[in-house]
């Protein structure tokens, strides 16, 4: 009998799941429950006071604003970035690839006081690559501090993210693809609408939505840079549990649901794409 049906060796599998299962349940699903609940207590009395209030607010609506804004933005730069740097890695002396994925996967997780500390350095106020940008007169100043600032900040961790998710993506243009194309008389622009794009567009929005997700819930780097004076959401909610005059945590909760509900719904769509996507199998 095989261990597909064998009763005993699933049981010894769900077994082995458990402490998977337990742990999942004690740092993701039990926070996510207190935090719900929370942010359902009010001064008043339980219900939605706290979500009234942060959606009538037009400081904590700043926020949201902001961090779509970033988010958006830099997912789309980051993504042009890593669609041309996946396809041109196709095209290339595979260790020179090898080194370019490696150094993709170590740049991913530069993130938080180093990466901060580097944007400083490089594109601060007095940063090096801002001086020499002003003395070429290419720029008349710039603030890494805002809200343009920190899209280009966005922009530098979410490309690495981007290649490592849209290099395996490729492998789905089989060569032969575009030699019968070329055989039938389609240039390039014809095989890119017509075949490149088509098999590529599930692989790319769904690396679209997952580089959203990653930048609206990025918070140590920003946090960094600006002191925690920038108004994104995962500011406003540290700010909330953790400052003596702004202290809130049942506000916080209400702002970090907000959170998880727009990530939840970029997770959602990710999930439906990638279903459609032409490298899962069915």
């Amino acid at each position: 009998m095989s261990a597909t049906h064998n009763p005993r060796g699933k049981w010894l599998a769900a077994l082995c799941l458990l402490p998977f299962a337990l742990f999942f349940f004690a740092f993701q699903v039990a926070p996510l429950i207190w935090v719900a609940i929370n942010s359902l207590n009010t001064p008043d009395g339980w219900g939605l006071g706290n979500f009234e209030k942060a959606f009538a607010s037009k400081f904590y609506m700043q926020a949201v604003k902001h961090s779509l804004q970033i988010a958006f933005w830099s997912s789309v730069f980051g993504m042009l970035i890593a669609i041309v740097g996946s396809y041109s890695l196709r095209q290339v002396d595979s260790k020179l690839r090898d080194f370019v994925i490696a150094f993709s996967n170590m740049t991913s997780n530069f993130a938080g006081v180093p990466l901060a500390f580097a944007f400083i350095i490089l594109l601060g106020f007095n940063g090096a690559l801002t001086l020499l940008l002003i003395q070429a007169g290419l720029i008349d100043s710039f603030n890494l501090y805002s809200k343009n600032g920190l899209i280009v900040l966005y922009t530098y961790f979410q490309i690495p993210l981007g290649v490592l998710l849209l290099y395996p993506a490729f492998d789905a243009l089989r060569q032969d693809w575009r030699e019968s194309a070329a055989l039938l008389g389609a240039g390039t622009w014809a095989f890119w609408r017509h075949i490149g794009l088509p098999v590529l567009t599930p692989a790319l929005l769904g690396t679209f939505v997952i580089l959203l997700a990653n930048a609206l819930g990025a918070y140590a780097t920003v946090y960094y840079l600006t002191t925690g004076n920038f108004n994104v959401l995962p500011i406003r909610i540290a700010a909330m549990i953790s400052g003596d005059i702004s202290l809130d945590p049942n506000m916080a909760s209400a702002l970090a649901m907000i959170l998880v509900g727009l990530m939840a719904a970029i997770t959602l769509v990710h999930q439906l794409l990638l279903r459609r996507s032409y490298h899962v199998p069915r």
